[in-house]
């Protein structure tokens, strides 16, 4: 029995019968697929292995733990690509990175953990019911896939198109970007905003300037992936002829400080860079810049890469004047926005909100 399978099973539940309690838990970890990836991710794991392996207590999360699995391995391998690949809400690599859930204590109902999002009663009551129930973890399943569902159509939001783009200005694409990435939304990931723009706007510059020649974009990665298993040198990275050509780091909320030149600096020396961008949102944290500035120097002196610390919209607003369309980069930006899986629905109603104004 596959994911697709069982995801293709769940359009109808009618036929479901379960406890209150546990359809209420199962609906509301669905809710919050988006809010609370790592405890979804976890409980579909878990329902998952309980149903081709009945015998396993689930609940005993860790090969360390006597009598357990590794469910973050399995997790890894074989649940999360799923949820990619099906266009689920998923987590970088595996719920199991959360600190809350990798305590190597079990699942039982006075797990210690301090799981967030008001889920952890829900998350061990399921846990506990289907332990008890193992052959319901099928139709438990199917229930969580239900309401998956139904939050994630929800989500989507299609980006609508500007109606009068041939008034596009520099300034108004500031002051545009300004509004959306300042906002102050009541959920996360919010930081991705500066990262789709700059990646819209390589997607001109790639093309339009002769020093990207044989260039190409790497695929974003996961704004929730920890550096150590993001494998990648920036949050945006250039390939020339296959190898690292620049990179970049960008930080909506934080000041750039010594300890991120500092960071940088190892992903210089492991990746190979031949230019690196510290973009910011609050620029350099000033009593830090002598320092900055002899990583800076010893960075080029010892490996040759020019590490380029700068502000944020300054720099967008540089390329802006440089790309010969700025219709090309609203749409790629739009489309991003559109397309990100990352972003919450507030995200890209703020950004029609922003669109319908200018076309008004």
């Amino acid at each position: 029995m596959t994911l697709d399978s069982i995801l293709a099973s769940s359009s109808s539940i009618s036929d479901i019968i379960l406890p209150e309690s546990v359809l209420n838990s199962l609906n509301l970890i669905g809710e919050k697929c988006f809010k609370s990836k790592a405890v979804y991710t976890v409980t579909i794991t878990l329902l998952y292995y309980k149903i081709i392996h009945p015998e396993q207590d689930i609940r005993i999360h860790q090969e360390q733990i006597e009598g357990g699995f590794s469910g973050r391995s399995f997790d890894t391998k074989f649940i999360t690509p799923k949820l990619k690949q099906l266009g689920l809400p998923s987590m970088a690599e595996s719920g199991w990175l959360t600190r809350s859930l990798e305590q190597p204590v079990p699942y039982d109902l006075n797990y210690p953990g301090k799981i967030s999002g008001g889920l952890k009663d829900h998350f061990l009551q399921v846990l506990d019911y289907v332990q008890q129930n193992p052959s319901k973890a099928y139709n438990m399943l199917r229930i969580l896939f239900n309401k998956v569902l139904e939050t994630t159509s929800k989500n989507k939001v299609q980006i609508n198109p500007l109606i009068n783009p041939e008034k596009l200005t520099i300034d108004l694409i500031i002051n545009s970007l300004d509004k959306h990435f300042r906002y102050h939304y009541a959920t996360h990931n919010g930081a991705k905003l500066p990262v789709l723009a700059f990646y819209a706007i390589y997607q001109s510059i790639i093309v339009e300037f002769q020093r990207y020649d044989n260039c190409y974009l790497a695929p974003l990665a996961s704004l929730t992936a920890c550096d150590l298993t993001s494998k990648a040198s920036g949050d945006i990275e250039i390939f020339k002829n296959n190898k690292h050509f620049e990179s970049v780091e960008i930080k909506l909320d934080k000041i750039i400080d010594s300890n991120i030149v500092r960071v940088v600096r190892s992903k210089i020396f492991k990746y190979n860079p031949t230019r690196y961008y510290i973009l910011s949102y609050y620029g350099i944290k000033e009593e830090d810049y002598p320092e900055i500035q002899e990583i800076i120097n010893e960075v080029k002196l010892k490996h040759g890469c020019q590490i380029i610390i700068n502000g944020l919209l300054p720099s967008i607003k540089y390329y802006l004047r440089l790309i010969s369309n700025l219709s090309d980069f609203w749409n790629n930006y739009s489309s991003l926005i559109n397309n990100d899986a990352e972003l919450q629905k507030t995200h890209k109603d703020v950004w029609n909100d922003i669109i319908s104004n200018l076309d008004n």
